[in-house]
Formats: structure tokens, C-alpha cells, sequence
């Protein structure tokens, strides 16, 4: 299956060019450092490009203070990964193991000589994501969470560090891992967050994690950008990729994570360009990657909480901490959100035994029990197939009495085929048991009520749009779908009722629901965006 980038003890090792480094040393300076000297500190920020012309430089263990595995970086090689793209946190260190000199570029330099420089940008993108890639597979990082399998509030901020593509080191409460010894004094022997070796973080939320690493713009009250999209599924990442690469200033708004709904599918199968799968995540993760390229922003976790327009003519957002953006044209791409039961206990569960993702993270919890899946649509299949590799066995609740309309063929015959997956047509859940964790769940089907045992509970269906933050300015449908086209007065396929908003993905009224669908809604939904900031702009002189 695809990952965010290749894998890096594969890749050859090829330096920059000449023509590359003499670009580079146009805008750098040099640097020496002796043996022993940091060169970069954990919590700094990514804020300069740093190309070793002599020496060797080290990444650190952020718990021993030595080498972290074997491997250095030497003469034409340079630091660095993702993070760069967005000017986020260092959350490893390095230092100098020889007298070294490095020429260093700053930041928003690199960005623009990349931007003219296509092959160069491709030769940075290239290591930097498999760089991202190993990090996280080693779960090399400063960032330790401990006791997710106890604490719902933990396990929000573990969901946020996995979904996001931020690597980070995990533990359950009772591993009798040496290091997780130290840790949890620490940690007082409760759940929680440590950050560089000796940093609790308290009341860790993922809003603090992300300012902590900088992945949280801070958005300056009042700003103006031309377009300001809401939601970071396919749909509103796609949109930020060309919004980028037509030269608008675009701001990403997103609440939880970079991938929306698809985020939560393990694996994507019948994408285009992928034959051996890709989870959501790792999808949508390429495409901020290649939005951070053409200069789009990225915001997250926040949320917009209502929407105004102005009478100069601006759309103004507030956000959830009060501050105010304003932008020319708003693209719609909030999505829509799984419905919850509606049963007795169900708040109590959450994080708790009750899942609405079914990613490497939620995965875990299913060791050593069975797990139930409530949904019929390709969502609820993936997770089916993505669980049975851990869970002893799955049980898969459908309302009807097929899957022929909701699930692709192919999904569907495998769940069929599989020898520990059971489909349970005609069944609900009535009832939910346990303590402090969900203990047991009652199945109702046409031939009565039954318990089953369970620790993971799986809910997958039902789609509630996400539109009550618009605050009227645009028509819905009965069901709170977003009405865009001609039938509006819309201007475009995608525009709104009201001129220069627009909507795009699942939650459009009408709208295929689909991974690649909603992709090329955002892809071509720019063109109609970039009209009406045109004319916004004209407006003014």
C-alpha cells in the first residue's frame, strides 16, 4: 500500500546539483559549528535550510541525549523534513559530531527559490516526505503519549498526532517498557503528554499540541486572504492545491485533522493512480503536501463558528477563540459527520470503546476482543476489512437487507469471503454495557435480541452536514445540504445562492459521494473562485 512518501533506506543518495547549490548559496550564509554544538533544538522552529558542505551532524535521542540510530548527515547532504513546507517545530535535535561548516538559507528564501525551481522543489518534497515517512514508522519523536488506552482526552490528542502524520512515541498505561518506567514518574503514573524528555504537558488538548509544534497558524486578527476554505477533506485540500497554484492566497480552516472523513479509511482501494491502496489520510496528506508548495495555509485544529458579509464586501469568519478572517470568496468543504446513536450511555463511551474512525490508532483497542461495525457503505466495509487483521472477530451491522446500493461490489464480496467477518442484515444496536469502558453491546435483528461481548464499537453511518456555522447566507435543503448551481442562481456548478460562496464535496446537495468526486469538485470549483476575487478586486479601484 502507498504511503505519504518512498521509503528512505531504499533511496539512492543523490546530491543537489551544482546549479542547485549555487542558487542556495546565493541566499545563505555560513555557519560553523564545533563538535558537540547543537544545530538544531527541539521547539525551535523549522525557520532556515541547512546544507552541509563539511563535517557530520547527528539526530539526537530525545530521552538518552545520544545518537539516535546510525545513520548521519555529511557533506552535500542537507537537514530537514516536512515540517519545513509550513514553518512548523523542530521535534528532533541535532548537533555537530565534527568541526562542521554548513551554508543556511532562510526559510521563506528556500520557499521561493523552490517555487523557480521546480526540480529542486521536487528533489526537497522527495526527501523531506521520506523522511516524514520513516519518522513516523519509527516513531522518532520528542512526543510521548502515555495511557491513550485509559483516557478519552489522551486519546483525542493521539488521533490528532496520527491522523495529522506527526510522529510521536505511545504507550499504554501498564507497558512495562523500560523507558515508559521513567516516563511515568513523570507522568505521576496517569495518563498524559510529555514533550522533550521532561515537559509535561497539562490538560493536553490538541489545540496545545499544535501550538507546541507550530502546526496551529496564528491567524492575525482582521486578515484578508482571497479565498478562505472550510474543511481539510479532499475537497478543501484539492481546492487550496489549485487556489495555490493560480497564485490566490488561500487559508485552510480545519477543525480536527487534515482529511475529513476519508482520513478515517484505512485503506482506499478504487482510487485512481493507486492500484495497491493508500489509507485517506496518507491521500490527503500528498495533497496538502502539494498545497504547502503553491503557498496555501493551513489552520488547524480550529473552527469557524459563524460567517459574515460585510458591507465593503468581505466574507468574515469567526473563529472558535474569537479571533476574525476575512476573505473575498469562501469555499464550502465542512463535509458531513456520522451520526450518533441514539442510546442511553452513548457520551459515556466515547473514546471509551465507541470509535467513529478506524485508523492504525483505533486499530489497537481491538486486540483481544471482537469488534462491531455499524454501517453498509464502502466507509464501514474498509473498516471491516482494515479491523479483521487484529480483532478476533467482526461483526458488521446493516439497517437493510443488502449491500448491493451502498457498497462497492468489490468491498462487499470480500467481507463475504472473509472467515472471521460476519454480516448481520436486518440488526441494530438497542443497548449499550460496561463500567468505565464499553463492556458489551445488544444486537436487535428479526429473530430477537442477542449480547455480544465487545471492547469496540464501530459507528459508520447516517450523514448530518456540517452547515449551521454559515449563518443563513446560503440555500439548504431539507436535509441541510448545500444547494449550488443554476437552481440557486449560482453562477458555476458549485456556486451558492449567494455570489462568491461556494460549496463543494459531500456537503453539496446532490453531490457524488466520493473520494475522487470530491477531489475534482475543489480542483474545478477554483475557476469560479478565482473569477469572483477577480471582480472583488476590481471593485476596489
Amino acid at each position: 500500500m502507498e504511503s505519504i512518501g518512498a521509503d528512505l533506506d531504499e533511496m539512492r543518495r543523490r546530491p543537489l546539483s551544482a546549479e542547485h547549490v549555487a542558487a542556495l548559496r546565493e541566499i545563505s550564509q555560513e555557519r560553523q559549528y564545533a563538535p558537540g554544538e547543537m544545530v538544531v533544538e527541539i521547539g525551535t522552529p523549522m525557520d532556515r535550510f541547512i546544507y552541509i558542505e563539511d563535517g557530520e551532524v547527528e539526530v539526537v535521542d530525545p530521552h538518552s541525549g545520544e545518537r539516535l540510530g546510525e545513520a548521519t548527515l555529511g557533506p552535500t547532504q542537507f537537514a530537514g523534513e516536512l515540517g519545513f513546507l509550513s514553518g512548523g517545530n523542530n521535534f528532533l535535535s541535532m548537533r555537530a559530531c565534527k568541526p562542521t561548516r554548513t551554508m543556511e538559507a532562510p526559510r521563506k528564501d528556500v520557499l521561493a527559490l523552490m517555487s523557480r525551481m521546480p526540480e529542486l522543489s521536487d528533489h526537497l518534497i522527495t526527501v523531506f516526505s521520506a523522511r516524514r515517512r520513516l519518522q513516523v514508522e519509527r516513531r522518532t519523536s520528542s512526543i510521548v503519549v502515555i495511557g491513550a488506552d485509559r483516557d478519552p482526552a489522551v486519546q483525542r490528542v493521539e488521533a490528532f498526532l496520527s491522523r495529522n502524520r506527526v510522529p510521536f512515541q505511545s504507550y499504554d498505561l501498564d507497558s512495562a517498557d523500560a523507558q515508559m518506567a521513567s516516563l511515568q514518574c513523570l507522568a505521576s503514573h496517569e495518563p498524559g503528554v510529555i514533550f522533550n524528555q521532561n515537559q509535561r504537558i497539562e490538560d493536553p488538548t490538541p489545540r496545545k499540541i499544535a501550538r507546541l509544534l507550530n502546526l496551529d497558524l496564528e491567524v492575525a486578527d482582521g486578515a484578508v486572504v482571497d479565498v478562505l476554505i472550510v474543511g481539510g477533506g479532499p475537497a478543501g485540500v484539492a481546492a487550496a492545491v489549485y487556489a495555490g497554484a493560480e497564485g490566490l492566497s488561500a487559508l485552510l480552516i480545519e477543525d480536527t485533522a487534515i482529511g475529513g472523513q476519508a482520513g478515517t479509511s484505512s485503506r482506499i482501494e478504487n482510487y485512481m493512480g493507486f492500484p495497491t491502496g493508500i489509507s485517506g489520510a496518507d491521500l490527503v496528506y500528498r495533497g496538502q503536501i502539494q498545497a504547502l508548495k503553491f503557498g496555501a495555509h493551513f489552520a488547524m485544529p480550529r473552527r469557524v463558528q459563524s460567517l459574515e458579509k460585510r458591507a465593503d464586501g468581505l466574507f468574515c469568519a469567526t473563529l472558535n477563540d474569537g479571533a476574525e478572517l476575512c476573505a473575498r470568496s469562501v469555499v464550502v468543504a465542512t463535509g458531513v459527520q456520522y451520526r450518533g446513536l441514539p442510546l442511553e450511555r452513548l457520551p459515556e463511551f466515547e473514546g471509551a470503546g465507541i470509535f467513529y474512525a478506524a485508523t492504525e490508532m483505533e486499530a489497537r483497542f481491538c486486540r483481544r476482543t471482537d469488534a462491531v461495525v455499524i454501517g453498509g457503505g464502502n466507509s464501514a466495509g474498509q473498516a471491516a476489512m482494515y479491523l479483521s487483521r487484529v480483532a478476533g472477530h467482526v461483526h458488521v451491522l446493516v439497517r437493510g437487507d443488502s449491500l448491493a446500493d451502498s457498497m462497492s461490489q468489490y468491498l462487499s464480496h470480500r467481507l463475504e469471503a472473509a472467515p472471521n467477518i460476519d454480516i448481520h442484515y436486518g440488526t441494530q444496536v438497542t443497548g449499550l454495557h460496561g463500567g468505565d469502558h464499553l463492556e458489551a453491546v445488544t444486537l436487535k435483528s428479526p429473530d430477537g435480541e442477542r449480547r455480544v461481548d465487545t471492547r469496540a464499537l464501530f459507528v459508520m453511518i447516517g450523514a448530518a452536514p456540517n452547515t449551521g456555522w454559515l449563518s443563513g447566507l446560503v440555500d439548504l435543503d431539507d436535509k441541510g445540504f448545500i444547494r449550488t448551481g443554476e437552481e440557486v442562481g449560482g453562477a458555476s456548478p458549485y456556486e451558492t445562492s449567494h455570489p462568491g460562496i461556494f460549496a463543494v464535496g459531500d456537503v453539496r446537495a446532490g453531490s457524488v459521494k466520493r473520494v475522487a468526486s470530491a477531489v475534482g469538485e475543489g480542483s474545478v470549483t477554483i475557476s469560479g473562485v478565482f473569477y469572483r476575487v477577480q471582480e472583488a478586486l476590481a471593485d476596489l479601484v
